[in-house]
């Protein structure tokens, strides 16, 4: 190589950018893995509970916590994508992640067996 050849070829190296510093500004998957998703809605089955005196939806505390619903606010519950039904939240204590419990007497007048499932989300009202 000349001389000539070995200045160009440093010229060129310093031009680079360092790549360590670019790939240090990327955080690491394990820290995007941090940030929860907020879940709007979630699919579960919706079971008649008779001792219900008016229309309550009794919601265990992991299911309220993962949608953000507390006690007092109103929740929808669709089934079939075509029956909507609004309930007062009633969070219990409960290791159930897949069920709750509602007032029966509107889902019966609609058609809506127990055991049924439907999607549960907040009440955008």
């Amino acid at each position: 190589m000349s001389e000539g050849e070995q200045v160009k070829n440093t010229q060129e190296r310093q031009q680079k950018p360092d790549i360590s510093k670019l790939v240090s500004i990327i955080p690491p998957a394990s820290e995007l893995k941090k940030k929860e998703k907020i879940l709007s809605e979630k699919r579960l089955r919706v079971k008649y509970d008779e001792s219900l005196k008016e229309p309550l939806a009794k919601i265990p505390k992991p299911i309220a916590g993962m949608l953000g619903i507390k006690d007092g606010d109103s929740v929808e519950v669709v089934v079939a994508g075509r029956k909507k039904f609004m309930f007062k939240a009633l969070v219990i204590e409960s290791q159930e992640e897949n069920t709750i419990y509602v007032h029966p007497d509107e889902l019966k007048l609609n058609g809506v067996a127990d055991n049924s499932i439907a999607t549960l989300r907040k009440s955008r009202q």
